[in-house]
């Protein structure tokens, strides 16, 4: 299964950002940060020209869950999906929550964040 989930599409960046956008808010997922690493790594005078956005996305709710159940969770928020090209193609992708908390070794954490990987799972399908 790998530690992450990634997608292929031939939407440009942009247009794979905005539907992602709108499949999260679907989930009650808000982008908290669309943050460009290109244009900022390029600020600071590297070589570095594969468009490649990060995305960091929040859902209050479950967030609220998981902190109660273990502070040390919130190491691993907000989650990430990052949108880059490669190869002609747009990718989509994000680290799997439940590899993340299986670290923490509490099983009702894992459950959660199973809940939480289908449902971002869903929303990176949705917007391929």
């Amino acid at each position: 299964m790998g530690f992450h989930y990634t997608v292929e599409t031939t939407k440009t960046m942009d247009k794979a950002v905005e539907d992602l956008s709108e499949s999260l808010k679907e989930e009650s997922f808000g982008v908290l940060w669309d943050f460009d690493l290109t244009a900022k790594l390029q600020e600071k005078g590297m070589d570095f020209n594969t468009p490649y956005r990060v995305l960091e996305v929040c859902n209050p709710k479950e967030a609220d869950r998981v902190l109660k159940e273990d502070k040390l969770v919130g190491y691993f928020l907000p989650c990430k999906i990052v949108v880059y090209e490669d190869k002609g193609l747009t990718k989509i992708g994000m680290p799997r929550p439940t590899t993340l908390l299986d670290l923490t070794g509490d099983d009702q954490l894992k459950g959660i964040g199973l809940d939480i990987e289908d449902r971002l799972i869903s929303c990176i399908e949705n917007s391929r």
